[in-house]
């Protein structure tokens, strides 16, 4: 048992004396359980703005699974795989960051120094990564892309991993313009035909839906051609995980619980992230939800929601490797720590 975990159970203990003792006493003073306990203060990077797909942390900090755990979580849009280096370059914080698995690699692999960072968990069991495009624009299949423009973050897996989609599904990724576009305005960029097509999440096209007023979008998800990917990943850094295993197992249990109420429950988490995000429309945020549902719950393979194989990931290594995406020679150990990823 870490020092955090015994001081945090002899802070339950206490309160629950004091809780006894007051009603007893007959006093009508409340009392904060959590005021004599240990708080941790972490930061969390979403994935990707402040979409649907990551309403399941709004969820968790709603409905109080962070504040039982002990955790006092502040949350900061991401801006795609960008976030395994802000991880990485905390040093001496408690932070946690959810990256697209193949990205965070590809950004591991690239990177001038060691990222001393791992997974201890999955959101996604496949990859969401996809480009969509107005169908109006000619855009029926990925060969079609040649020509055209398609609006990206920088930092974004999508576009990290477009080299690799390319030449698995016979494009030639010099004939693709790729702009830099703003993760929240992508939807907008797209339906007002500034761009071609855009990067996106399989999960997002409602919300570009609603955005287009009708007009017919054509999704073209990476996992058609390259495949074996995992989703989404819970990224934190190798010192956090050495220093304080228990805080990193509290709260990777409070996220993946806010996680699987918000899919039985997509409606009212769409209803929280519009809340805290008021930029956010409720509905699109459901829909996304309930289009990620089977993502996050079909594992190949089987296994438990939200952990990883290791056979999967040299798999996943295998395929990046194959197409020139990484350059070096990994280890599923040398990205995740399977003591606390496994279940």
């Amino acid at each position: 048992m870490s020092a955090r975990r015994a001081r945090w159970l002899t802070a339950v203990v206490a309160t629950v004396a004091l809780v006894t003792s007051s009603a007893c006493s007959g006093s009508d003073e409340p009392t904060d359980e959590r005021s004599t306990g240990e708080v941790t203060k972490v930061t969390y990077i979403t994935s990707f703005g402040n979409f649907g797909r990551d309403s399941y942390v709004w969820v968790a900090k709603e409905k109080g699974y962070f504040r039982d755990a002990g955790i006092d979580v502040t949350i900061q849009p991401g801006q795609g795989t960008t976030g395994v280096t802000q991880v990485a370059a905390a040093k001496g914080e408690a932070m946690f960051a959810v990256v697209d698995f193949p990205g965070a690699l590809l950004q591991i692999d690239k990177a001038t120094a060691p990222l001393d960072i791992r997974a201890v968990g999955v959101v996604q069991q496949l990859s969401l990564s996809a480009i969509m495009a107005l169908a109006d624009r000619g855009i029926t299949s990925p060969k079609d892309l040649e020509g055209k423009t398609v609006a990206d973050a920088p930092g974004s897996v999508v576009r990290l991993l477009f080299p690799a989609y390319a030449k698995l599904a016979d494009i030639d990724a010099s004939k693709v313009k790729f702009i830099n576009g703003n993760p929240q305005t992508l939807p907008r960029d797209l339906a007002s035909g500034q761009v071609d097509a855009i990067g996106q999440f399989v999960v997002g096209e409602p919300a570009v839906t609603s955005v287009a007023a009708g007009k017919k979008i054509t999704v073209l998800p990476y996992s058609t051609y390259v495949t074996h990917l995992y989703g989404n990943a819970l990224w934190t850094t190798q010192d956090l995980i050495k220093s304080d295993p228990d805080l990193v197992r509290d709260f990777r249990k409070a996220l993946f619980k806010g996680l699987a109420y918000s899919l039985e429950h997509p409606d009212e988490a769409g209803q929280i992230l519009a809340k805290n995000v008021p930029a956010v429309k409720a509905e699109p945020a459901a829909a996304e939800l309930k289009l990620m549902k089977p993502y996050v719950e079909q594992v190949p393979g089987g296994g438990a929601v939200n952990s990883i194989n290791a056979e999967r990931v040299a798999r996943m290594i295998g395929v990046l490797q194959s197409v020139g995406a990484i350059s070096k020679s990994y280890s599923p150990n040398d990205l995740v720590d399977f003591s606390l990823a496994a279940g």
